[in-house]
């Protein structure tokens, strides 16, 4: 049985139903906070859109069906191309979307997909919109006894802020090609080098006294275009970009994105 909840994200309330231990969030509410005409089929109409629930499906979800997908994959992107949420879901047997009817009607997705929704409504707007829902866990935590860790969500990093991170220094440097051109030990290491201009096993030898590893100590701000990286990674992956040319794509994407939300006066209210 579902148990429904709500959180205020910048004075929108966005239902959240819990089905067993995933959390589905009421992408029609969030929906609410975007400027303009926009609607729920528009995202699901791009490409990367779909490749990104693919590959969520392909993990979570063993019933997928790959068949449906390719054809609609093929279509995404046309200008006459266009589903439904129930059309995706009747065609793919997908998990991670679902349209509801009732009291709490509309679209909902499963917390890892709400995320990445977050962002075609704003960046400012998914910053607040997981700190909220954070929020939200951590008082489930506190009643219930429980660990709930972020971490399982946004890619296994926790949200503590080096409290002597220096502005200028969060901007990773612009990689040569020489240097994309090295083979990394996993696609973590590959993220790493993209946004922090690092290793994991480097930066540990640079902090032996340190508890944690280089993620830990990342801002809010880097662990967001993180999120955002891994996204943009999964799709690159599928389209069989190689790990030197995904590596400077995504560089460049994590430059781009730190600027931007470093220079956002209204974050500075999160801290």
């Amino acid at each position: 049985m579902a148990k429904n909840k709500t959180i205020i994200v910048k004075g929108i309330e966005i239902n959240i139903s819990t089905v067993g231990e995933r959390d589905f969030i009421s992408l029609t509410d969030m929906l609410k906070a975007k400027d303009g005409d926009f609607f729920i089929s528009d995202w699901l109409r791009n490409r990367n859109t779909v490749e990104f629930l693919g590959i969520w499906e392909h993990v979570y979800n063993p019933a997928f069906n790959y068949g449906e997908f390719a054809i609609i994959k093929s279509q995404a992107g046309l200008n006459s191309y266009k589903i439904s949420v129930k059309e995706w879901v009747e065609k793919t047997g997908a998990i991670g979307l679902k349209a509801t009817t009732g009291r709490y009607g509309g679209t909902y997705a499963h917390a890892d997909i709400a995320f990445e929704f977050g962002m075609w409504i704003s960046a400012e707007f998914k910053i607040y919109f997981i700190k909220e829902f954070q929020r939200l866990k951590n008082e489930e935590n506190e009643r219930l006894n429980l660990t709930w860790n972020l971490q399982r969500t946004l890619s296994k990093v926790n949200y503590s802020i080096h409290t002597n991170a220096i502005k200028e220094n969060l901007i990773p440097k612009e990689l040569t090609k020489k240097e994309a051109s090295y083979v990394y030990a996993n696609e973590a290491d590959l993220l790493n080098m993209a946004l922090f201009g690092i290793t994991a096993a480097d930066w540990r030898a640079e902090n032996p006294n340190e508890e944690g590893n280089i993620r830990d100590f990342a801002t809010l701000e880097q662990l967001v275009v993180l999120s955002n990286l891994e996204s943009l990674n999964a799709v690159l992956i599928a389209q069989t970009i190689s790990g030197a040319d995904r590596l400077l794509q995504l560089n460049k994407t994590a430059i781009q994105q730190l600027k931007i939300l470093l220079n956002n006066d209204a974050l500075k209210k999160l801290r």
